[in-house]
């Protein structure tokens, strides 16, 4: 199911002006995005490239590929927010694909006054974190047990954030169970169902879409995402509370 991941990426090449010319744009709010495991900054260039095309600062984690939390990697990460929070004088939003969300999620638990909010595209923060066919590789590469992950970077990952929290995800994700992508629906956490792969999530057309939604607003005036008008055929109907 993941070899879709391909033809996604040429299906958001060829979206691309549309994308550029019906998104939402918003305020030029500085945006973080974290790559997936064993991914690196090369993965999320199409996303970063979008997102300034629609005048968002749009940055890579600059630490080479994701491994997991080795030693460092939370610093460098922490340094890497308030950074960009110094430079631009606001608060900084996090896209996080994958083990790359979780990462964003805890970063805000431990950074709320530096973090706007965060959207993860297919990060399993939820459930067993055995559903997903990457948790013996993450053993490997990073060193820890996934028993252990709520010992790293915040404390217990399935836990919200304070600040407004999406989760973008996919039925049909060859990698991680969906259901262990889920937020509890509430006041500023909601999901957003897409139809795709795994590791296609990041250039996917109607996942770009919805980060670029969701970016475009208002510090301060979260809302959740509304399937109107033509979004109701690109987006599925949520099964499981807001979306």
């Amino acid at each position: 199911m993941e070899l879709r991941a391909m033809p996604e990426l040429y299906g958001f090449a060829a979206a691309l002006p549309t994308l550029a010319a019906t998104a939402p744009r918003g305020d030029g709010q500085p945006v973080l995005v974290l790559p997936g495991l064993v991914a690196s900054d090369r993965s999320t260039f199409p996303l970063r490239s979008f997102l300034k095309t629609l005048g968002y600062p749009a940055y890579g984690w600059d630490m080479g590929r994701n491994y997991g939390p080795l030693p460092g990697v939370e610093s460098g990460m922490k340094d890497k927010v308030n950074q960009i929070a110094e430079e631009h004088g606001r608060k900084v939003s996090l896209v996080g694909w994958s083990l790359g969300g979780i990462y964003a999620r805890q970063l805000a638990k431990m950074m709320p006054d530096q973090v706007r909010q965060v959207i993860t595209l297919g990060s399993p923060f939820q459930g067993d974190p055995r559903a997903t066919n990457a948790w013996k590789l993450y053993q490997f590469t990073s060193g820890h047990k996934v028993d252990d992950r709520d010992r790293h970077m915040g404390g217990a990952i399935s836990d919200p954030p304070e600040v407004p929290t999406t989760s973008i995800y996919s039925k049909t994700d060859g990698i991680c169970a969906w259901q262990n992508c889920l937020e509890e629906p509430g006041p500023s956490t909601e999901n957003i169902e897409v139809r795709g792969s795994h590791c296609g999530l990041g250039h996917h057309p109607a996942a770009v879409y919805a980060v670029a939604d969701r970016l475009a607003q208002k510090e301060g005036q979260w809302s959740h995402f509304e399937r109107t008008g033509l979004k109701r055929f690109v987006y599925p109907k949520p099964a499981h509370g807001n979306a």
